[in-house]
């Protein structure tokens, strides 16, 4: 009995001697307390490595992580300004996020004694934020944050979001107050605060879509109604020119005729000169060829009849020398 107390002791004793160590990482801050009172901040920048301290419960430690940390702001819905003042102002949802950490070990004293936890930190420094945030963006225009901008180079973007990082983090900006704030009252030093996209609000989402809608088809009409209109000159040009074509045919087809026939003319002049018989002849035939070419009705002829004669008889013998030519 008595080997076994002194077993339980020893090792009461073992476990005991163990909280007298702890380790300081070189990622946190430790904060010793004794009796809940603090006694020692050791900044794993400096003091990292294994350090002493009374048994537990005398001492106590907590932890709190150095490094940079963030959060995401919960969708704050501001009103922009209107430069022009000839509409109303339009409400927007903006998406941001924080950067922040504890700086050094005045700090973090301030951070353990105020805030304490990461998640009391995000519930204490949002709303604050985020009223700075709407702030910013109610004295801004509309089109600075999300106008359209011409071309497709992606650095304009990226220097809005710069523009507008600086007004809330600048000097002269509102923010500047709320960092002080921040690190005063809080041990948190903010580091970035970022906006990551401008929406409307779920509210009216789906009248901005009707109306984006809306105005699509009315650009379908206007593209529709000048394609008509284009469609419409261009027939009708066309139209315009094919009736200038088709006249100038008809009188070039006019001239050539004029100038045929008059060839013509001519030719069968000189055939007559050269010939009067053979001339009469062929006459003869072109006008019983007319006649049986225009008319579906049977003619019943004589073999007497003039108009059989020369298809009868034949052609005229050829003229002799000085006959057949008219006197002159």
């Amino acid at each position: 009995m008595t080997r076994s107390l002194v077993l339980v002791v020893l090792v009461a004793l073992v476990l005991e001697g163990r909280t007298v160590f702890y380790t300081v990482d070189a990622a946190e801050f430790v904060y010793v307390t004794r009796f809940g009172e603090p006694v020692a901040i050791r900044d794993g920048g400096l003091d990292a490595g294994l350090h002493l301290k009374a048994p537990w419960p005398i001492d106590a430690v907590f932890r709190i992580d150095r490094r940079v940390q963030s959060f995401d702001l919960p969708a704050v819905e501001s009103l922009t300004r209107d430069p022009t003042g000839r509409t109303v102002d339009t409400t927007i949802a903006v998406d941001a996020f924080v950067t922040w950490k504890i700086p050094d070990a005045e700090a973090a004293d301030r951070f353990v004694k105020s805030v304490r936890t990461p998640e009391q930190a995000k519930k204490i420094l949002a709303p604050l934020i985020n009223g700075q945030l709407a702030a910013v963006i109610s004295r801004m225009p509309i089109t600075d944050l999300i106008g359209v901008i011409e071309g497709d180079d992606p650095h304009l973007i990226d220097d809005r979001y710069n523009r507008l990082r600086q007004r809330l983090l600048g000097s002269d900006s509102p923010s500047d107050d709320l960092r002080r704030k921040a690190l005063t009252d809080f041990g948190i030093e903010i580091l970035d605060l970022r906006v990551r996209r401008f929406s409307y609000p779920e509210a009216v989402r789906s009248s901005i879509a009707e109306r984006i809608r809306s105005e699509r088809a009315k650009k379908v009409a206007d593209y529709e109604s000048e394609g008509r209109k284009r469609a419409s000159d261009i027939l009708s040009d066309a139209d315009r020119r094919a009736r200038t074509i088709e006249a100038t045919a008809r009188a070039e087809k006019t001239k050539i005729q004029g100038q045929a026939d008059a060839e013509a003319a001519l030719i069968r002049a000189t055939a007559y000169e050269q010939d009067r018989e053979f001339f009469l002849f062929l006459e003869s035939l072109r006008s019983f060829r007319k006649i049986l070419a225009n008319s579906r009705d049977l003619l019943l002829l004589s073999t007497k009849h003039p108009l059989l004669k020369p298809a009868l008889d034949g052609p005229p013998p050829p003229p002799k020398n000085g006959e057949g030519k008219k006197d002159k």
